[in-house]
């Protein structure tokens, strides 16, 4: 019968997003959080994001009552029992995600396959926390995920051959372009932008350029759309901060290793444009104003 039913387990920003693209695409989906506020919070962000696609033409009223309509919300995870998927968005934090898999392994067939959006954990260490190690995968989306055509499809060493390539298939049919990652620390993405993202606060203190400088040698240098500490900012400093430490714990090198400039941040609650400060002050968000240290 192949995937017609998938579950999403958290509706935050990537949540909701992976929700949005799976309905889109024709599946029937469940997306469970932990409280019917956040529940309604992440399925209006979706409605809101249709909405959008109506007034642009790219989608009829008639295909946004469709989507809205493959839609379910809960807060029990019970109800992902009888999903031929299930993947998992919640905080990056090992213990809440092994203790999450260990619930969905008790109340799912053998045959459901899990997956995990991580960005920084291996994809092993989550599921050992299941008796189904073959089939389970990691499926990085990006941010924001109804725009973002990239979905990295990570493999462990005990992933099934045909429930990988089933999961490489899943992402295309998602309108995603898959690439296929083996399960390192980081997988591909991360592990070339984080150096390049810390290597740009490196440079910003040892004087080599201001923000503003950095940035746009950067973009208009190299043709980056953004660069790199207004990158830093809309990812969030505390998340780059984070990921940083979870590949230096693995790695040991000094390119994955956090400058002390962005700790200090970091503990100032700087964290870029969510908090209204990060490398620049977002103030007047339509004119952010670099920052000066």
């Amino acid at each position: 019968m192949g995937i017609q039913k998938v579950g999403v387990v958290g509706c935050g920003l990537m949540g909701s997003g992976i929700a949005q693209v799976c309905a889109q695409a024709g599946f029937t989906t469940v997306v469970r959080e932990v409280s019917a506020e956040f529940v309604e919070k992440g399925l209006k962000a979706i409605e809101k994001n249709l909405a959008r696609l109506v007034e642009k033409g790219t989608f009829a009223e008639a295909q946004k009552s469709e989507v809205r309509g493959r839609l379910t919300g809960t807060t029990n995870v019970a109800d992902l029992k009888d999903c031929d998927v299930v993947v998992e968005a919640i905080v990056e934090l090992l213990p809440a995600k092994r203790e999450l898999f260990t619930a969905l392994d008790a109340l799912c067939p053998p045959s459901t396959i899990f997956a995990s959006n991580t960005s920084s954990l291996t994809i092993t260490e989550i599921a050992t926390s299941t008796k189904r190690p073959d089939r389970f995968v990691g499926l990085h989306f990006f941010n924001p995920v109804p725009v973002m055509k990239l979905v990295e499809v990570v493999r462990t060493i005990a992933t099934d051959e045909k429930v990988y390539e089933e999961m490489v298939a899943f992402g295309a049919k998602l309108g995603k372009t898959p690439v296929r990652a083996h399960d390192s620390t980081g997988f591909i993405v991360n592990r070339l932008l984080v150096p390049y993202l810390l290597d740009a606060i490196r440079a910003l203190e040892e004087g080599v350029g201001s923000i503003e400088d950095i940035d746009n040698s950067m973009k208009l240098g190299c043709g980056h759309p953004m660069g790199p500490l207004t990158l830093l900012d809309f990812v969030g400093l505390d998340t780059t901060y984070y990921i940083s430490n979870i590949m230096f714990e693995e790695f040991r090198e000094k390119r994955f290793a956090s400058p002390p400039l962005l700790k200090r941040m970091v503990l100032a609650g700087w964290n870029g444009r969510k908090s209204g400060r990060g490398f620049y002050d977002y103030s007047d968000p339509a004119k952010p104003k670099a920052m000066k240290f």
